[in-house]
């Protein structure tokens, strides 16, 4: 039996009904729950004192508002006090268009026999029934609460569904109802009238210019428009209202056809195939398997967790977008907007599928919507702008060549007045060129002379130079020794700061080589994998493999810097430090120091002051022992899972 069943007896709220008001929200105060895995009991036991008791209001309860067992039955008790002047039939709506069954139990207005048990009357509908079961032709389940002067009546939901559906309801007046339902059925009119202009736009573009662009986005408005069909219910009443199965069916594939669909046309719209190569072969990955994963969750999982699936192949398309706004495509910039309002209105959509009540009210539920065809007219212009930029490159690129053309030839023409010229000073120049030559052969051979001599001069006093050389060569060897070893003692003495630190581990090759001598140069090396102490030097800079089992230990592993997500220097300087001063330095300016968030300067600092802590536990701790010692520490447990993941 499921908590729920067992907790304690909350009455739900009594509901009055104020004839003033067009509609009434229904809170989660004003109703409680009951839920039923065995799917067994009926409208006369959940009246019964063994099972009214055991109603509990949602509110403070930690569960949310929501279907969160696909398969149990849920019990909604709502208690409703009617007007007392009122004699309007009031009418309670339900929302979400895909609960499976619902069945509406009301007192029966004909009271039975002294002493009886009050009798019901039901109305059994659902999306898994055809559509003719629904009381009223409408798109979401609207049962009537006939009038009741001055009474108070105990209303009964029991819903199933295989989906996490919501318990969001609401109850119209009947004087209110019909201009509501008429303004609603207006508006997604004019929703899907938008998209049908937008299709035929496009699609007689892509007749017209042959841009296979067009008809992805042709494709991803359908898909959309078959997605909203489902999820409003309009499809359900007006198409496929004989074929439940078929409802469902689609609920559950057009999340993945809109997926597959925008994929192809962000690709195509952004080129990614060029533009991005290494993104269009990983979103082709992301895009498939997030795809394999959401029908096995329709078709045979039913987590009701599918929409997190579909967060990272829309995020690496979005970020695609940015990279090829990045790179010089500007019509990116409306694919960023309109992707931009659809997930800012999806964060409402997945509140509600979660049972988080995050500003759920008429704007909200229906704002996808609105950010959908936004989205659709934006990417329309987008496209328009991206072909007319081809287009008027293209009518540049024409104008430049022609361009090149006419200079091409001009300067053809120049160029044989010039041959002719270069042959009469060709002719002129060889017969002065070779009285110079003469000239020039007399003149080079008195300097060939004299440089004899001075190469003569020159041998004996490199001579003396390579002796010069060879002592200063020595003095600058000597005076860098020191000076390393100047530095070296600075860093051990704790008075050297990023800049002279970063002179002496300049790179993450230099930090690695120490890593390495530090941990195989002093004491050996020794498997981590199968103990044996003989290894050779792997792919990776300054790593071992070990030469019987071929397990690769990085310099790194078993440090304090295996797995850092930022620059080792940084993570080097950072262990300094924090040794220096023994564990009391503020991550903040740690932070401020090393030029990183403080976020991630908080969490290194944390996992190096556990370093500092186990070391001064350690039996062998002397004060003041060298900052290499917390490098090492804790290599056995890192050993461990290393070890435990091969």
């Amino acid at each position: 039996m499921s908590s729920s069943l067992r907790a304690a007896a909350a009455p739900e709220d009594t509901l009055v009904v104020n004839p003033a008001l067009p509609f009434i929200y229904l809170q989660d105060y004003y109703y409680s729950v009951l839920e039923d895995p065995t799917g067994r009991l009926t409208i006369a036991d959940v009246q019964s004192p063994a099972w009214a008791q055991r109603f509990h209001i949602l509110r403070g309860s930690g569960q949310p508002p929501n279907i969160q067992h696909p398969g149990s039955n849920y019990w909604l008790r709502i208690t409703v006090r009617h007007p007392a002047t009122q004699t309007a039939t009031w009418y309670l709506e339900l929302y979400d268009s895909h609960i499976g069954r619902a069945v509406f139990f009301r007192p029966a207005l004909s009271p039975g026999p002294p002493g009886a048990p009050l009798a019901y009357d039901s109305v059994a509908t659902g999306a898994s029934l055809p559509f003719a079961t629904r009381p009223h032709p409408y798109k979401n389940f609207l049962f009537d609460l006939p009038p009741r002067l001055g009474q108070t009546a105990t209303y009964y939901l029991r819903l199933r569904s295989e989906t996490r559906t919501s318990f969001r309801a609401m109850l119209h007046s009947g004087d209110g109802l019909i201009p509501e339902l008429s303004l609603q059925y207006w508006l997604l009119g004019g929703f899907y009238g938008i998209l049908c202009i937008m299709l035929m736009y496009n699609l007689i573009l892509f007749f017209f210019l042959k841009e296979r662009t067009y008809l992805y986005y042709v494709f991803y408005v359908l898909s959309g428009t078959l997605l909203f069909l489902s999820e409003d219910g309009l499809g359900f009443q007006y198409l496929w209202s004989d074929w439940p199965r078929f409802n469902n069916f689609i609920g559950a594939v057009a999340p993945v056809l809109l997926l597959l669909t925008f994929a192809t046309y962000a690709s195509g719209f952004l080129d990614m195939a060029s533009r991005l190569p290494a993104l269009h072969r990983l979103g082709r990955w992301v895009v498939g398997v997030s795809m394999a994963l959401l029908v096995l969750d329709a078709a045979v999982i039913h987590s009701g967790f599918s929409f997190w699936l579909y967060l990272l192949p829309y995020g690496l398309l979005y970020y695609a977008g940015f990279q090829a706004y990045r790179r010089g495509l500007k019509p990116a910039r409306y694919l960023l907007l309109g992707q931009g309002l659809v997930a800012s209105s999806l964060l409402f959509l997945i509140m509600r599928k979660l049972g988080i009540d995050f500003y759920n009210n008429a704007y909200t539920v229906y704002s996808l919507y609105v950010a959908f065809v936004a989205e659709v007219v934006v990417l329309s212009y987008a496209l328009g702008e991206k072909i007319k930029g081809i287009m008027d490159t293209t009518l540049l690129t024409q104008h430049r060549l022609l361009k090149q053309l006419r200079k091409k030839h001009q300067a053809q023409d120049r160029l044989v007045e010039q041959m002719r010229e270069n042959q009469e000073l060709k002719d002129q120049l060889n017969t002065e060129l070779e009285a110079l030559v003469n000239q020039r052969t007399i003149e080079l051979r008195r300097q060939n002379d004299t440089v004899e001599a001075q190469n003569r001069e020159l041998l004996e006093a490199n001579g003396l130079l390579a002796l010069q050389s060879a002592a200063i060569e020595k003095l600058n060897g000597d005076l860098s020794r020191d000076l390393h070893a100047e530095k070296a003692a600075r860093i051990e003495a704790r008075e050297v700061d990023f800049g002279e630190f970063s002179q002496i581990y300049p790179d993450k090759d230099a930090c690695l080589r120490y890593l390495a001598d530090l941990k195989w140069t002093q004491t050996g090396y020794r498997c981590r994998k199968c103990g044996h102490e003989k290894s050779c030097e792997a792919r990776e800079p300054h790593a071992r493999r070990c030469t019987r089992c071929r397990y690769v230990e990085s310099a790194t592993a078993g440090t304090l810097l295996q797995k850092c997500k930022f620059s080792i220097v940084k993570a080097l300087y950072a262990v300094f430090l924090l040794h220096a001063h023994k564990g009391n330095y503020s991550p903040a300016e740690l932070a401020r120091v090393l030029e990183l968030r403080q976020a991630t300067s908080w969490a290194f600092a944390q996992k190096v002051l556990a370093a500092l802590q186990r070391r001064r536990l350690a039996a062998e701790f002397e004060e003041g022992e060298a900052w290499t010692y917390v490098l090492l520490d804790g290599a056995a447990e890192v050993e461990l899972a290393e070890i435990e993941e091969e």
